[in-house]
């Protein structure tokens, strides 16, 4: 049977880095398959470092991704992963950056980490140097909630049938990438190939 780890990552005090807080919170309402194990680390980076050595096939992160997109923008990602233990920064106290946390898992297991998948979201607020709270995510961030739930709902039933399978997201058409899927609301309010 497959394992599988859906991780919501992200701080709620600082505007759209909530995304993948926001999503968790609204698995809730719409729970994944039994078996699945859904989690929200916010920013604690070393819990989900020492959760990825729990023997999981794969692990969806969950996180709002600077990528050039339009706000709200959905993008499914495959990070290459550390080709093992390696020197691992340590975690930071406030923060979660998920390629330290690859790093850390790396450098403290004794086996491969499982396949790592990021369902990221295009950000609109970010917090600027001279703040240190923005609380809220924005109106794209927030449209893109509902969207990365319907999302996950179609990725994690394709990863337990087959956790090599290529992920695709419900749209009019299929991404001809293999390893980014962007999406982002279309001016009817539906979902359009990017």
């Amino acid at each position: 049977m497959t394992r599988l780890l859906v991780a919501g990552v992200g701080n709620i005090f600082l505007g759209d880095d909530a995304f993948g807080p926001e999503v968790l919170r609204a698995l809730e309402r719409r729970p994944l398959p039994p078996g699945v194990r859904a989690r929200d680390f916010g920013i604690r980076g070393l819990d989900l470092a020492y959760e990825l050595l729990e023997g999981y096939d794969v692990a969806v992160l969950v996180d709002a991704a600077e990528r050039g997109h339009p706000p709200g923008t959905l993008s499914v990602i495959e990070p290459d992963l550390p080709d093992g233990p390696g020197p691992a920064a340590p975690p930071e106290a406030h923060g979660m950056d998920p390629a330290k946390v690859l790093a850390l898992a790396a450098h403290l297991g004794h086996g491969p980490l499982p396949r790592v998948l990021v369902l990221a979201c295009e950000p609109q607020e970010r917090p600027r140097g001279d703040e240190d709270i923005l609380p809220g995510i924005s109106a794209p961030v927030a449209d893109a909630v509902d969207r990365a739930v319907d999302a996950l709902h179609t990725v994690v039933p394709a990863l337990l049938a087959d956790p090599a399978a290529t992920p695709r997201l419900s749209r009019p058409e299929e991404s001809t990438h293999d390893s980014a899927a962007g999406l982002a609301a279309s001016p009817s309010g539906g979902v359009e190939d990017r």
